[in-house]
């Protein structure tokens, strides 16, 4: 019995790293309306990593947002990369009509890539420095903490 209950509360614990800043970003190659986006292949840019799902109400609110934060930092090195974790694509792409993103959105239907970056709940970002650092980790979406978020994205551009 009390082996039992050991297991059971080494599973239920939580990890004892969880993805943060200052760890590297895990690996992501994923594929696009047009083609696929790996993270590594943007390396030299700082990237906003989003990880939403079409029933997720907060992430209707945080594309607008995101899709802004590119039209302002795209030419300065900013990339959002939005990943949806839907199992069915035809339900991202139903949000995507009534949501348009302004930014590049990836698909994984498997949820290997949400695993490795430890995602807790949609939304969850990640902002990633040009050398693949994660500098940043947002849980949810938040309107109070979106003056805070732009302002380290505007510290960790790259200097022109």
């Amino acid at each position: 019995m009390r082996a039992l209950v050991l297991l059971l509360a080494l599973w239920l614990a939580p990890p004892a790293h969880a993805l943060g800043a200052g760890d590297p970003a895990p690996a992501l190659a994923l594929p696009t309306a047009g083609g696929t986006v790996a993270l590594d292949a943007l390396r030299g840019k700082l990237v906003y990593v989003d990880f939403w799902a079409s029933w997720c109400g907060p992430c209707k609110r945080s594309f607008p947002w995101m899709g802004e934060m590119q039209r302002r930092y795209g030419d300065r090195g900013l990339v959002v990369l939005a990943v949806n974790v839907d199992r069915r694509r035809a339900d991202a792409e139903r949000f995507l009509q009534a949501t348009p993103a302004g930014f590049t959105v990836a698909f994984d239907d498997t949820g290997r890539t949400p695993a490795a970056w430890e995602v807790k709940g949609m939304p969850s970002s990640y902002l990633v420095d040009p050398q693949g650092r994660v500098l940043l980790v947002e849980s949810g979406f938040r309107d109070e903490r979106k003056d805070a978020i732009e302002a380290r994205i505007r510290e960790a551009l790259p200097v022109r």
